[in-house]
């Protein structure tokens, strides 16, 4: 019956690292041709489209995409989208699931299912509501329609309100012992203990918001005010031919994600794993 039983458990594990393997090939081996692929050359490219590596390597992409492209200013856009954006996410949501969660008012579990609601609608159902706002206001095509509607999220709101819950409640009230009100158990105790639910969150965001294309797209009509994938879209569109150029920009607009993510590695990690327990 032992013997069964190990044998059991090895298929199992080996059942598991199978799938692990192929997971990881998976999610590799596009970014490995991606990345290949923006130092070959055109006929390289179109002579052999299935290898990952060049026969012949180039840095034509990374080149033109400095000649052909306002470069610096999408990625200067993208940085001031997603950044700005991020650290207002973070305080709005942290806010609301503050309130939420540690706050006692009449409808308080109607305001969390609402926010719960709002995750089922589509985004492309408000997209034109939205944009017709924003013309009236004549925010179109700046940073302030870009960043502004965007800069609280559902998501957000409900994942620190799960870890929020998770803090134990004897330390507001030592504090409001002390003499703290809200807004100082909010930034001095509820915060610093939210590192890393908020720094998973900050990644999340700004790399949902870096990799975004529909709603730059549709909010911005100069190259002055779009975003690196909208610009790379609009040149793919118009250079069909140079795939070279588009892989190369795809694969620096993949820097800042991974700066971003290693930095926050260690509290990233800690957030998954703890986030939501209670």
């Amino acid at each position: 019956m032992s013997t069964d039983r190990s044998a059991g458990v090895r298929l199992g594990r080996g059942l598991i690292w199978i799938a692990v393997v192929f997971g990881a090939v998976v999610a590799i081996v596009p970014f490995l041709w991606m990345l290949g692929g923006s130092f070959r050359p055109e006929a390289d490219l179109f002579a052999n489209p299935a290898r990952i590596w060049p026969e012949t390597w180039t840095l034509h992409g990374y080149q033109e995409i400095w000649r052909e492209l306002p470069f610096l200013r999408l990625v200067a856009n993208t940085f001031i989208f997603a950044g700005v954006t991020t650290i207002l996410c973070l305080l709005f949501d942290s806010m609301a699931a503050y309130a939420l969660s540690r706050l006692r008012f009449r409808g308080q579990n109607l305001a969390f299912w609402l926010v719960i609601a709002t995750l089922m609608v589509p985004v492309q159902i408000t997209l034109v509501p939205v944009f017709m706002t924003l013309f009236d206001l004549g925010w179109l095509d700046t940073y302030q329609g870009l960043i502004i509607p965007r800069a609280t999220s559902a998501f957000g709101i409900f994942m620190l309100r799960q870890f929020f819950q998770s803090i134990p409640r004897e330390l507001d009230e030592a504090a409001r012992i002390d003499g703290a009100g809200h807004l100082r158990i909010y930034a001095r105790i509820i915060l610093p203990l939210a590192k890393p639910a908020l720094a998973t969150l900050a990644v999340l965001h700004f790399m949902n918001l870096w990799n975004d294309l529909l709603w730059p797209l549709v909010m911005t009509s100069s190259m002055e005010m779009r975003t690196l994938p909208a610009g790379l879209t609009l040149f793919g569109g118009q250079h069909v031919t140079d795939h070279a150029v588009l892989l190369a920009g795809a694969t620096i607009s993949l820097l800042p994600l991974a700066v971003a993510f290693f930095l926050a590695q260690k509290y990233f990690v800690r957030g998954v794993a703890t986030t939501g327990l209670k």
